[in-house]
């Protein structure tokens, strides 16, 4: 638990949109921080003894539109090499600096750091022991360790100050150390004091091109820690610039989509200096999603004010779900619904419904009911002429709804005139459409002590997250527990650009507890907007409908081929709800990174691999020609594997 002492505030400002401002720190003539642009790097997946390759590669990076590149140096060979790479790209005409990553060798660090722009440590492998083992530290055993880690680590800090080189200390949420795991646990507590334990050696030695990152798989996770880090900084006097991430999202949409939930929900409250976005594709590839996230806010002002929060009236550092009542199936204890709306191609038959997950047998007359399957169908003023399977209901608007002959099957769509007129209601379910600027003393007089109304909340605020906080956290301070449907429209969006923007706005608020389901209108196609919705609630971890895959984005000490066996796994193993999976390329994405994963699937040699449950090894030096057959033993051996079943 946090200490009472910690202040809410995170931000400039919960309501008005505003680049929380940090120290500049100069990073081989590309500053970082302060009033210069968020910035957005990404990170060579090439072997780094292989020059020719890395350099090749951090061309299509540095085109892609990358500020900064990063290169592992595992070792000292690989340190070494940084100066043939950096001497080639310097040749063809690229001056971009270059970062050096390093995890578990503090000679490497200290030769990278005298060659490129910047060096990349994580407290939680350097010069520290983990062995996965909760162990009892003394006060004094705690010393102990600190001044062994200062010993270690403080030639490197005296290295970077002599030659102008950048640092960065990079907790990541699953490798942190026996020492930080006894005291705090793996938690965002933990991970901030992790990395503050090597910045106040830093400090200590005068020394400050700092940039910090508090990386996680999990994006509430994630966000919790930036959020208690900038608070803790700040109780030190301390403005550190903020490299932002969600580590090992994975590919595709469900990559894109895990992304857009941390590091969006951080840049909608102005955090974030520069964005990596982690994605198991070619490293090219996250380079236009980082600039399709960041530009929104190169026009987020001005936009019309927000009545401010003077205090979010919730632990911004804790997840805990707004409580709510149930109307039916949403809100209470429920699980977030999805809302969609009708095509045409729906009122032309069953078929429609199939983009929904509803599939319809004529010989049968039944239905098949799929894991990401929507609750709601919203059909405005014109009925259906087939039955819709139990688990879907109708919501039409209210006059359409009031003279309609089944108004004990349906649900009626009031507006805010409407509710306020006593018109009428449902004795089940109502939905009251309003906008967060609705939300008056009158409105909530009338909804007040009804237990069969929902709220469909919406914002044409160009800063539509926090007006949406803001009226949810309004609903928190009067104690009008009324579920929150967040009702999301966007115009003239890409499917990239609609995976990213819903993501951020809805994502933000419900990995904050605020958000009993989610509707999405825009002119994409059924099946994706469907996808999307469902794949923000599984990213939020509030309404979980398929495995979900915690995947490194490949680097030069991945020992097999990322994509490929990612894509493989997933094909194999994407019928089962609900069972987290890590694919991890090597030992430093190996136990620690999968962090929460029920199974593990890690190179630890040339064509072998080592098979996790939880961070427990399981299995080691398994041939990959059978990984992953092995890995569907092992959790059979568990029972967590279900034989698919075929869909005719």
């Amino acid at each position: 638990m946090l200490s009472t002492s910690v202040s809410k505030k995170y931000c400039n400002s919960l309501t008005s949109y505003s680049r929380y401002k940090t120290r500049e720190v100069s990073i081989g003539g590309v500053a970082l921080g302060g009033n210069n642009p968020i910035r957005v790097q990404s990170m060579t997946t090439t072997d780094t003894m292989d020059t020719l390759a890395t350099v090749e590669q951090s061309i299509r990076i540095i085109e892609a539109g990358s500020d900064y590149v990063r290169i592992t140096a595992p070792s000292i060979n690989e340190a070494r090499n940084l100066l043939n790479i950096q001497n080639e790209l310097r040749n063809r005409g690229y001056s971009t600096p270059l970062i050096a990553d390093i995890h578990f060798t503090p000679n490497a660090a200290e030769l990278a750091a005298t060659i490129v722009a910047k060096v990349r440590v994580n407290p939680g492998n350097y010069a520290d022991k983990k062995k996965f083992n909760i162990i009892e530290y003394t006060d004094t055993d705690y010393e102990s360790e600190l001044a062994r880690i200062r010993q270690k680590f403080t030639p490197l800090v005296r290295i970077c100050k002599e030659h102008g080189t950048a640092m960065r200390i990079g907790t990541n949420h699953g490798s942190l150390s026996d020492r930080i795991m006894s005291r705090f646990g793996d938690t965002p507590l933990g991970m901030v004091e992790s990395a503050l334990e090597f910045l106040r050696i830093c400090e200590d030695n005068d020394y400050h091109e700092i940039v910090l990152s508090m990386k996680a798989s999990n994006p509430k996770v994630m966000i919790q820690a930036y959020r208690l880090l900038i608070t803790k900084m700040h109780e030190e006097g301390m403005t550190y610039p903020l490299h932002i991430g969600v580590t090992e999202a994975g590919d595709g949409e469900d990559g894109r989509i895990k992304s857009s939930v941390g590091i969006g929900s951080l840049l909608e409250d102005g955090i974030g200096d520069t964005v990596r976005v982690s994605l198991t594709e070619d490293p090219e590839f996250e380079i236009p999603v980082a600039l399709k996230l960041i530009e929104r806010y190169s026009s987020r002002i001005p936009h019309d004010a927000i009545p401010s929060i003077n205090e979010i009236p919730i632990d911004p550092f804790e997840y805990n779900k707004r409580s709510t009542i149930a109307v039916g199936k949403t809100g209470g204890n429920n699980v977030p619904v999805v809302v969609v709306n009708a095509n045409e191609k729906i009122f032309a038959g069953h078929e429609g419904l199939r983009d929904y997950g509803y599939i319809y047998s004529e010989s049968l007359d039944k239905w098949t009911i799929g894991d990401m399957a929507p609750d709601y169908l919203y059909l405005g003023s014109k009925d259906l002429d087939y039955n819709l399977p139990g688990t879907l209901k109708k919501i039409f608007d209210y006059n359409y709804w009031l003279d309609h002959g089944s108004k004990h099957e349906s649900i009626p769509l009031i507006t805010v005139e409407e509710i306020l007129a006593a018109v009428e209601l449902s004795e089940k379910e109502n939905f009251v459409k309003i906008d967060a600027g609705e939300l008056s003393d009158d409105l909530l007089s009338a909804i007040y002590d009804k237990k069969n109304i929902m709220l469909l909340l919406s914002s044409g605020n160009k800063h539509r997250m926090a007006a949406l906080r803001r009226a949810i956290s309004e609903l928190v301070i009067r104690n009008c527990n009324v579920p929150v449907v967040l009702d999301l429209e966007f115009d003239n969006c890409d499917d990239e650009a609609l995976t990213l923007h819903s993501s951020t706005d809805a994502g933000a608020l419900l990995s904050d507890g605020f958000g009993d389901g989610i509707r999405i209108t825009a002119e994409n196609s059924p099946a994706k907007i469907n996808s999307i919705s469902f794949g923000i609630l599984q990213a939020t971890r509030t309404r979980i409908s398929k495995t979900e895959y915690i995947s490194c984005p490949s680097c030069g000490r991945t020992l097999f081929d990322l994509q490929e066996t990612t894509a493989m796994i997933r094909s194999r193993t994407n019928h089962l709800k609900g069972v987290k999976i890590a694919i991890m390329g090597c030992i430093v994405n190996g136990p620690g990174e999968m962090a929460d994963a029920d199974y593990g699937y890690v190179g630890s040699g040339p064509g072998k691999i080592t098979l996790y449950k939880g961070k427990e090894v399981v299995k080691k030096s398994v041939d990959t020609e059978v990984a992953v057959d092995e890995l569907i033993e092992l959790m059979r051996d568990n029972g967590d594997w279900i034989e698919l079943q075929s869909n005719n």
